[in-house]
């Protein structure tokens, strides 16, 4: 996943807040804190920001995987909003359309929590940082929505380009959107300048990979919609999908300009913006720097790239 930092602006923002804002942002010491901020950068509390998302149809949430605070948060929200007596359905970017069925009988009490993980290829974190979604969804016989693209099908579409769908079956097909664009916008000019590596060619083959995730786990939520038009969705994917509008917002508005999206940005302290457009802001302590020599940051870069080469790629 991609995550897109914004200019440092902290001193702006606590010179335009009020000392109680201000002393909220400094009691953030540890990751499992959070403090909500409005897009006119007002704090909010957890119960305030599921008020003000009760015209939503679709909540999106963005997360850096693995933070404890994000994660703690998306818990908090979903738990708000089902007080509410919202029909409400959970969408993660964690489960791939090819297991549906899966997590529907998982759902349903006729496999246990180890089937649900080893039958999904769930993610190594899901017992830490999925589980208490799932079971929370699974306590108000909530559905859950798995809404992205299988993981090896968007791997090779990395690898070899947007055509390689054409080789795909008609029942692989049906697992990725049936309309995917990779044709210049806001969105991809953000992806292509996040990249800092390989030629331009890959670079392409790098964000139609990218936009097919988006592309189907908005279809996916647009067509849960369609069926079930009284409920809403709350959707949890890494934040670079969900940021500024751009990415799964701008995918589910181009097929249903008239459904009503919020979406929820994490940032950290250091980079919380006055001006966040329409998101609202989540601050939460930044994650730890994960290399700070060069050769540790270039061992693991070619030990992935290595990996990669490695994984064949074909429809079958």
């Amino acid at each position: 996943m991609f995550r897109l930092t914004l200019l440092p602006s902290i001193i702006l923002l606590l010179s335009a807040c009020s000392g109680n804002q201000a002393r909220q942002v400094a009691n953030l010491n540890n990751f499992y804190q959070y403090q909500i901020y409005s897009p006119n950068s007002e704090p909010i509390t957890t119960d305030e920001l599921a008020q003000n998302v009760q015209k939503a149809d679709v909540i999106l949430v963005g997360e850096w995987h693995t933070h404890s605070g994000i994660h703690r948060f998306q818990t908090e929200l979903l738990q708000r909003l089902l007080r509410q007596n919202m029909t409400i359905a959970l969408s993660m970017e964690q489960f791939s359309r090819d297991y549906q069925s899966v997590v529907d009988s998982y759902l349903k009490g006729e496999i246990g929590e180890q089937t649900l993980i080893t039958q999904t290829d769930a993610w190594p974190n899901y017992p830490s940082d999925y589980r208490p979604l799932v079971e929370l969804a699974k306590q108000h016989q909530s559905d859950i929505i798995a809404a992205n693209a299988p993981k090896k099908i968007v791997r090779c579409i990395g690898q070899l380009g947007i055509d390689y769908l054409n080789t795909l079956t008609p029942t692989q097909r049906s697992f990725v959107a049936k309309s995917i664009s990779t044709d210049s916008s806001p969105y991809k000019n953000v992806f292509m300048e996040s990249m800092h590596h390989g030629d331009e060619e890959q670079t392409e083959r790098q964000y139609a990979a990218q936009i097919s995730w988006d592309e189907t786990m908005a279809e996916s939520i647009v067509n849960y919609l369609k069926k079930n038009p009284k409920s809403k969705v709350m959707h949890i994917a890494g934040s670079f999908h969900v940021q500024q509008g751009l990415g799964i917002k701008s995918s589910i508005l181009k097929r249903n300009p008239t459904l009503n999206v919020v979406v929820i940005t994490p940032q950290s302290i250091n980079e919380l913006s006055p001006k966040s457009g329409t998101d609202y802001q989540l601050a939460v302590l930044a994650p730890p720097v994960r290399y700070v020599k060069m050769e540790n940051r270039m061992a693991a870069y070619h030990s992935i790239k290595k990996r990669n080469h490695q994984l064949e790629c074909s429809a079958n």
